[in-house]
């Protein structure tokens, strides 16, 4: 009998931290699990689908070690797409050449860190770009620059990201990660589509929410890689904030009932990395919710969200080993395609890889959304 182990989809109703922010977002409830059997957001009566030609669903596997598996066939894998298993049609581990967008925050925030994220800059072209990649390089602050376009130039690349100055102190975050999709969508097919975030988990007064951000990557086989700046840096730099008085519940839990019709939410720190949120509820939420307001961890969301990989760093010299650990599942990751049978279907698309083999842990994008013209 074959045994597979199932990298999938679990909603978890939980406290998510999402803002109160526009008007687009009023009224949007937090993620909420579907009861079992249910469905997920059905598109209204007579549209016009989005057909999606190709899906790229970039797969790690690790052993119970925790020790990445690389010995896998394509016999191994089962893809299923909504629970229909489908056809894979290629599969590559680490081989195809890569197209990276390397997107640099250089807002005043981060102006102690940057000279360490400067001196990193040999490390993106050996470790993540390789000799067959190519990259382009944005920095932004408030406002979003392309300091380099598509180069396979190492030296060019090196250069700007050890040039990188210093800025305003605007961090306009998802405008530079919609920039980068979009800038990535004319790269060839044949090559994995990848963005590098080096940043601090904030964004303000970007155009562009999350969600839609991350409803393009997911149509555009993008997979988004963060590397989290210092959150202990950043709130050194912060003026201190007046204490409150003592929680009288556990971290991560709530002593009172929500007001109908909102959600809960973490709000400090502690609770926000303790508490009982759901990292992958909020990605589909959001994806789903493409014009409501995600406040917290987006850098986790955005990763988890397109089967990526987040490395936070918290002293500078860090910083090398988190492009290290990003440059290697790189070379060691699996990409299954395969042409969606059910492509015009709209809403919420799941997919869920299996594996072959007892005793491993699996991780890919929890799914993509089709919308409607």
């Amino acid at each position: 009998m074959r045994r597979a182990f199932v990298a999938g989809v679990t909603l978890l109703a939980g406290g998510v931290v999402f803002g109160g922010g526009s008007a687009h977002a009023q009224g949007t409830p937090g993620p909420i699990a579907p009861k079992p059997g249910g469905t997920v957001q059905k598109p209204p009566e007579n549209t016009i689908r989005v057909k999606v030609a190709e899906v790229n669903a970039p797969v790690a596997v690790h052993d119970a070690n925790g020790e990445l598996v690389l010995d896998l066939q394509q016999k191994d894998f089962h893809v299923f797409d909504n629970g229909v298993e489908q056809k894979i049609d290629s599969f590559d581990l680490g081989n195809e050449p890569l197209s990276a967008v390397l997107v640099f925050e250089t807002s005043s925030r981060v102006a102690p860190i940057l000279p360490a994220v400067q001196k990193s800059a040999i490390l993106f072209t050996q470790t993540i770009i390789g000799p067959s990649g190519d990259a382009a390089v944005l920095g932004y602050d408030d406002s979003v620059q392309q300091l380099l376009p598509f180069t396979a130039d190492h030296d060019q690349i090196e250069k700007t990201i050890a040039t990188l100055k210093t800025g305003n102190s605007g961090a306009r975050l998802y405008d530079a990660m919609s920039q980068a999709v979009t800038s990535l969508r004319d790269r060839p097919t044949n090559r994995r589509r990848v963005i590098i975030v080096v940043a601090e988990a904030s964004d303000t007064e970007s155009e562009r929410k999350l969600g839609a951000v991350l409803r393009d990557a997911q149509l555009s086989n993008v997979v988004i890689y963060s590397v989290g700046l210092s959150s202990t840096a950043a709130a050194l730099r912060s003026p201190p904030k007046q204490s409150g008085p003592i929680s009288a519940t556990p971290p991560g839990t709530f002593g009172m009932p929500p007001i109908p019709g909102t959600a809960q939410t973490p709000t400090s720190e502690q609770q926000q990395r303790e508490g009982n949120i759901d990292l992958l509820a909020v990605a589909i939420w959001a994806v789903q919710h493409a014009t409501a307001v995600v406040k917290d961890r987006p850098l986790e969301v955005a990763t988890v969200a397109t089967g990526g990989m987040y490395e936070s760093t918290f002293r500078d010299k860090s910083i090398e080993k988190a492009i290290d650990e990003i440059g290697g599942e790189l070379n060691a990751q699996y990409t299954l395609t395969y042409h969606p049978s059910n492509s015009d279907s709209a809403g919420f698309h799941e997919i869920k890889v299996a594996v072959d083999r007892p005793g491993v842990k699996v991780r890919t994008r929890p799914g993509y959304y089709v919308g409607e013209k």
